[in-house]
């Protein structure tokens, strides 16, 4: 299958912030879809209720409030949504160890293969000093773009950055004339450079 025949859904999870003595609960899913026949189509956002408070570090890098996941579902109760969306879509996530780590609340899910946008923008730009979604989008020109498809969004809201993955991915595939490659070209992307670099 090429890049170009393939369906891409992004997914990003925000968290209420680890804490001593418990483990990380995501609190906001969000989720974007994008091919490259079809450009981009569905989208979903959704708080998740949380038994654990938010951290003030989180709160400080999401603004999201405990008092914002009151009546919000619980994550399992969100499959039919989470189905409709990642089921036969390369899944998408900028440093995916996450999301990942989040989708085991559904036992043999399935979803996959995962192209992840951070190893990606690494092999494709090596010698950026910074490959966060923030200043990718700033570094190769998405800012605006980004700015159109989700108007007023911020950073580290689930769904905005969902939405970025996808817009990076796109820019990635059409900068680099990928739409008739192999869909390993984007599942195991090459970072020797950046490494080198680094060294």
């Amino acid at each position: 299958m090429t890049i170009g025949d393939c369906r891409f859904a992004a997914i990003d999870f925000e968290s209420a912030g680890a804490a001593r003595g418990r483990t990380d609960v995501p609190v906001q899913v969000g989720l974007a879809t994008w091919s490259a026949a079809d450009g981009h189509g569905e989208r979903f956002m959704s708080y998740l209720a949380s038994d654990a408070p938010i951290t003030w570090s989180a709160r400080k890098v999401h603004g999201i409030r405990d008092e914002d996941l009151h009546g919000a579902p619980a994550l399992l109760s969100l499959w039919p949504q989470m189905k409709k969306h990642l089921a036969g879509a390369v899944v998408v996530a900028h440093g995916k160890g996450t999301e990942k780590r989040f989708l085991r609340a559904f036992p043999g899910h399935g979803f996959g293969p995962w192209v992840d946008t951070l190893l990606l923008s690494r092999a494709a730009w090596p010698d950026l000093p910074d490959h966060s979604l923030s200043a990718l989008c700033e570094s190769r020109g998405l800012a605006h773009v980004l700015e159109t498809h989700h108007p007023g969004g911020r950073w580290h809201d689930a769904l905005y950055d969902a939405v970025a993955s996808l817009l990076l991915l796109e820019h990635v595939i059409t900068h680099h004339d990928l739409a008739g490659r192999p869909l390993d070209t984007l599942l195991h992307p090459d970072t020797a450079s950046w490494h080198r670099l680094r060294r």
